[in-house]
């Protein structure tokens, strides 16, 4: 009943910025916690962040904390991820995931979105 649809990736140099975008259509995407998923080549997909319906809780993978942000405007049915001091090794296919925040601080992804490409030179 969701569609994802990613947008924002791209290249850009080691320490660099940029912001994912996801577009979500269904009339109950504000009930629905999102997140994002990425997978690099030859890796498994790795959680990256998650924030809950209403975005009073989020989650970031330890690698991640303190370098990306997750954020969404409901009212737009927009969820972001701004994506700062970038380095190679963030170069992966960025996935958004539509799904139930689970108690604890996980969440279980149930939609998801093509991908988006980011590649971080050095």
């Amino acid at each position: 009943q969701v569609q994802l649809v990613e947008s924002g990736g791209g290249l850009v140099q080691a320490g660099g910025s940029l912001r994912l975008s996801c577009a979500a259509s269904g009339r109950t995407f504000s009930r629905q916690a999102m997140g994002w998923f990425r997978q690099a080549p030859e890796k498994e997909r790795e959680f990256v962040t998650a924030v809950t319906w209403n975005g009073d809780r989020t989650s970031y993978a330890d690698s991640m904390m303190g370098r990306f942000t997750i954020s969404r405007h409901n009212a737009k049915n927009t969820l972001y991820l701004q994506m700062n001091n970038l380095k190679p090794e963030d170069t992966a296919v960025y996935y958004c995931a539509a799904g139930q925040w689970v108690v604890g601080g996980s969440f279980r992804p149930d939609y998801w979105g093509q991908g988006t490409q980011v590649t971080v030179s050095s």
